[in-house]
């Protein structure tokens, strides 16, 4: 999917219509494309409150390069939408801000930008929230109302600054599907609303509302033209609140959208639900995994089988009763509630009836290969010419382009879509590349190949792996490689060319690994965000030292020790 599309609370979908300006009589023939009782008219909703509340962002990207992790690429310019909220507050898409260095927002019938301070990035929904300290910005504005999830049908209009032009766009839809769909920027499955019409770039982080002039979604993903046509997603402001919430019950801090902790199959074949001794047609789901990281370790087992959650039923095809007569997944139940929160499931084990109960984690949690770093610079080591980092879905995308899912090793792809982790820190440690020099040869030839014991201990993680080399004593250092390769190097000498090879390939540090301090304008509400654990959104800035451990990434500071990674 494109970056632009939504959900609303209740979980319908929001439709809107072909892009137009604001300005002149197109404007009619736009809002009178929709029909039915949710007919927009454009007085209701066209009001200059509600247009001067939708602001362009300007945004500088600067990622690193995740092939050479110690650079940053070339940094680029977007721009995209967001919105004035209660508080003195701005929301806008992640994707719209990732990786940024300087924000920047300007209202309408104005050329003046004001640079915003971004308070956090939540990646699994695809929102940050910022602020503009210059009281002139807020001069002669008002926040937008929110409202409920639409429903089937219901009529809405994005306003935004999709490319095609300068000034304020107004698409107009109707909401079609309501139901929990992947976010293409996050990779999360959560509620979202399918409109009738496709949401262009730059709509992203654009309000959509009601006839009520409410927001219900904000815009941010649509398929491709060559998939679909006129079709667009939004964001339901039920996510959105519940983003917003999060940051307010944590003091400033993100922490994420919640998992079940367990993979699940459906158990629609009579046999099968026979043999593990289940007597109530169309109810339950099969526990096929139990992600270890996770508390649902203690509580469920591969093979139980699970029939409500909080006292709702799930069907075999692992739905529960929704608005309106409609069924929805039941893992929407769970991304309702906090991390934290308590989740109580029935289960049948071994013919037995009971109830369990567990703290839910972050959706991110499990996940062996991040779809986004906790750090604003990825982690890694070189040492006498090897090339240590982290297996990410950005690492292999900067190796094997964007087509990375079709020309990336077997190996690789499997570790990120079927491999589970075993422990919460967990990372896949890769010889990512070797920088040929006296000290190396012989193993040139050597790339992608992941790292699993250093002199014979397992590897956790790159972390892990920098402790086994700084605490070495034996003459040589040993890297067990897969392909049942190995790399010997002479662990003095090593040491001592590392510094050569660093000054011929102009890096600056040895390693960047670990958390690092905030940035010197960043506001108190950040700071907090960027001390704290995984999930924080906000990012932090780079101090890469020599020896040392050392690092960043975009929008999120670095877990803790022990802690799992995004």
């Amino acid at each position: 999917m494109d970056r632009d599309g939504g959900f609303d609370e209740d979980g319908a979908p929001v439709g809107s219509g072909s892009e137009n300006g604001v300005d002149g009589h197109g404007l009619g023939y736009l809002l009178d494309g929709a029909d039915g009782d949710g007919e927009l008219a454009a007085a209701s909703v066209l009001r200059p409150e509600i247009l001067d509340a939708v602001v362009k962002v300007y945004a500088t990207h600067s990622e690193p390069n995740y092939s050479q992790p110690w650079q940053r690429r070339r940094q680029v310019q977007s721009t995209s939408s967001g919105f004035i909220i209660e508080g003195r507050r701005l929301l806008t898409n992640a994707h719209s801000v990732e990786h940024y260095t300087v924000v920047q927002v300007k209202k309408r019938g104005s050329d003046v930008k004001y640079q915003c301070r971004v308070l956090a990035i939540a990646h699994e929904c695809d929102l940050a929230l910022m602020e503009v300290d210059d009281d002139a910005f807020w001069a002669d504005t008002q926040p937008l109302r929110p409202g409920g999830l639409p429903m089937l049908q219901d009529a809405i209009v994005v306003i935004g600054y999709p490319i095609g032009g300068d000034t304020v766009s107004v698409t107009a839809g109707v909401v079609s599907r309501v139901e929990m769909m992947p976010y293409s920027h996050g990779q999360a499955e959560l509620l979202g609303v399918q409109v009738d019409s496709a949401i262009n770039p730059g709509n992203s982080g654009g309000p959509a509302f009601n006839s009520e002039r409410q927001v219900v979604g904000v815009a941010f993903q649509g398929l491709a033209p060559t998939e679909a046509e006129a079709i667009g997603y939004i964001i339901p402001f039920v996510v959105v609140q519940h983003f917003l919430d999060d940051v307010a019950r944590n003091e400033g801090r993100y922490t994420g959208f919640c998992s079940t902790g367990f993979e699940w199959s459906k158990l629609e074949n009579k046999d099968m639900r026979a043999s593990l001794g289940l007597t109530t047609p169309d109810l339950g789901v099969l526990v096929k995994h139990v992600e270890k990281p996770t508390l649902a370790a203690e509580k469920l087992s591969k093979g139980d089988v699970v029939t409500h959650i909080d006292g709702v039923p799930i069907s075999s095809g692992g739905t529960v009763p929704y608005r309106s007569g409609a069924r929805i997944s039941f893992t929407y139940l769970c991304t309702r509630k906090f991390v934290g929160d308590t989740v109580t499931l029935t289960i049948v084990r071994k013919g037995a009836v009971t109830d369990v109960s567990y703290p839910l984690g972050k959706v991110t949690d499990p996940l062996l290969v991040p779809v986004h770093e906790s750090r604003r610079r990825p982690e890694y080591l070189v040492l006498g010419g090897l090339v240590f980092v982290a297996l990410t879905e950005k690492y292999l995308s900067s190796e094997y382009g964007s087509q990375w899912d079709a020309k990336a090793p077997v190996r690789l792809l499997v570790r990120l879509m079927h491999t589970h982790k075993k422990f919460a820190d967990e990372q896949v440690v890769l010889l990512s590349s070797v920088l040929n020099a006296s000290i190396n040869l012989g193993f040139e030839h050597l790339s992608n190949c992941q790292l699993f014991a250093v002199n014979g201990t397992p590897v956790r993680n790159v972390a892990h792996m920098a402790a086994l080399v700084d605490a070495a004593k034996s003459e040589y250092i040993t890297f067990d490689l897969d392909y049942d390769e190995c790399v010997v190097l002479h662990r003095e000498k090593a040491l001592a060319a590392t510094q050569a090879i660093l000054d011929t390939h102009s890096i600056a540090a040895a390693r960047s690994i670990g958390p690092l301090p905030p940035k010197e304008d960043e506001s108190p509400e950040t700071k907090v965000a960027a001390t704290a654990a995984v999930g924080a959104p906000v990012a932090a800035a780079e101090q890469p030292a020599a020896g040392a451990p050392s690092g960043e990434t975009a929008g999120e500071p670095p877990p803790p020790p022990d802690s799992a990674g995004p």
